[in-house]
């Protein structure tokens, strides 16, 4: 089954009912029926094809939440097109190796970000295409696509630092979405709050793909602000929240009556991305009167395990393996460890991705008869429910977004005055956890300027907390960093 099955539902069944709202920065507001959403993506799949895009071609996009992303993806879906999700907060190194790896025949975003888009790569400006697609038919463009087709490249940084694209089918997204609809109840009258990020697969395909299969309301923001939060949850008034740990850390500032009042009309809070701590989870609980149900999920798996919707949210814990998929823990030779002792997470299921685009080294490394290592270490309890321990790479899990220290100690490293650098997380109280360099330098390091140059070449939240200078850095016999032995940073 591929997706276009799973939304006709609401695309075409719900034609006349109001399906979104969308909340811009300057306060202004579209407000969108499901047949609205049909037409869009019509004549905008009108306009892809125009330009020359069939059935397994790319095309990537740059963009902060808006309503044109949605009609890209339904296009895209409607095409048999490869849709190339890239991080808003990506700049032109980052995105240099995901756009020449994945080759789209072009990246869709708008002014203000076209300027970080590597040189020689097209450029289609969203506003453009938008005007385009006004001038075209509204009748379906559908193009033939099944389980095993692909619909998107979404990159996920490896333990070495190098960016790897997933590549997840029609069949991966449905599986998701089905699952999720039916586990966390979602039905036609939920309203649903929409501030995660739609690059991303927590905000596509778990809220997005949920919205959509379910027919419920939607108010989609571009991003999340903390300072507003508490007036969109009073006048939008949701039923469903899906957010990463420093939302929730945030949500706790809210004076306590409004929390309350809230928490009433909130009947399911998910948090993914990152580990929720259970200080977290239970300090929310006795504001909100709400249980935050964590789940686990990756990008090359979407979702594996969740906590219950009507049993027991264990603290601590990511739950259950969910309906579809299967989940194995093994210690470092392959063999099933008992209940409590420590292992690798190995999951199988009709959710799992393809495999990694032009990667075959890598897929043959991560795959096994079918079963993916994820590189996550936890533990299972005597009744199912799996704790996870840490991870097998040194993953660095920001606000909900994955860094990989390599990547920054390289750039590190290019910079003049830098002899040695290693980075490492440290525990943060907002974001989880946050990125904090050790460096070797000589006499001329200027930390000034190598905050401004790092800042002109990576994301924002891969910049480093801080900078702590060693005299060196702890090796073993063999050269490797040994980083459970550097001095401790706290976080000011």
């Amino acid at each position: 089954m591929s997706l276009l099955p799973l939304f006709d539902p609401s695309l075409l069944g719900r034609a006349a009912t109001p399906a979104l709202e969308f909340e811009r920065s300057d306060g202004t507001r579209l407000a969108l029926t499901f047949g609205d959403l049909e037409a869009r993506s019509n004549r905008l799949a009108h306009t892809l094809r125009a330009r020359g895009l069939k059935r397994g071609d790319r095309l990537a996009f740059f963009l902060a939440n808006r309503v044109d992303l949605i009609d890209l993806w339904l296009a895209g879906v409607k095409l048999g097109l490869i849709i190339v999700p890239t991080n808003v907060l990506y700049r032109e190194r980052e995105l240099r190796h995901i756009l020449t790896d994945a080759e789209p025949t072009a990246v869709v975003t708008s002014g203000d970000l076209a300027a970080f888009i590597p040189a020689g790569v097209a450029v289609w400006d969203v506003d453009q295409l938008a005007a385009d697609a006004a001038k075209q038919p509204a009748d379906r463009v559908a193009v033939a696509c099944g389980d095993q087709t692909p619909v998107s490249l979404i990159y996920t940084s490896g333990t070495t630092g190098a960016s790897k694209g997933a590549v997840l089918t029609h069949g991966n997204f449905v599986a998701n979405a089905r699952t999720l609809v039916v586990d966390w109840r979602f039905t036609s009258a939920d309203r649903y709050l929409c501030t995660l990020p739609l690059f991303h697969v927590h905000g596509l395909g778990n809220g997005i793909h949920c919205w959509l299969a379910s027919g419920c309301h939607m108010r989609l923001t571009e991003r999340f602000e903390h300072a507003k939060a508490a007036g969109w949850f009073e006048e939008y008034q949701p039923t469903v929240f899906f957010g990463v740990p420093a939302m929730f850390i945030r949500l706790l500032e809210i004076p306590l009556e409004r929390a309350q009042a809230i928490g009433r009309r909130l009947r399911l809070a998910v948090s993914g991305s990152a580990p929720l701590p259970a200080e977290i989870h239970e300090k929310f609980r006795e504001r909100y009167g709400s249980v935050i149900l964590e789940r686990y999920g990756m990008t090359e798996t979407l979702m594996n395990i969740g906590n219950p919707y009507a049993a027991e949210r264990r603290p601590g814990t990511v739950g259950l393996p969910f309906s579809h998929v299967e989940v194995k823990i093994l210690d470092e030779v392959g063999a099933p460890v008992a209940d409590g002792a420590t292992g690798e997470l190995w999951v199988r299921g009709t959710n799992v991705c393809d495999g990694y685009w032009r990667r075959p080294d890598a897929t043959a490394a991560a795959w096994r008869e079918g079963w993916f290592r994820t590189g996550d270490i936890g533990s299972r309890a005597a009744d199912g429910y799996i704790t996870l321990q840490g991870r097998r790479s040194d993953l660095i899990i920001s606000g909900g977004f994955n860094i990989y220290p390599r990547e920054i100690e390289e750039v590190i490293l290019e910079q003049p005055g830098v002899r040695e650098a290693t980075v490492v997380g440290r525990p943060d109280p907002v974001r989880g956890e946050v990125p904090v360099a050790y460096v070797v330098v000589v006499a001329d390091f200027d930390e000034a300027a190598l905050k401004v140059r790092l800042g002109a070449q990576l994301a924002s939240f891969k910049l480093p907390r801080a900078y702590v200078r060693v005299e060196s850095l702890p090796r073993t016999a063999l050269g490797k960093i040994q980083k459970h032995l550097l001095p401790p940073w706290k976080t000011s």
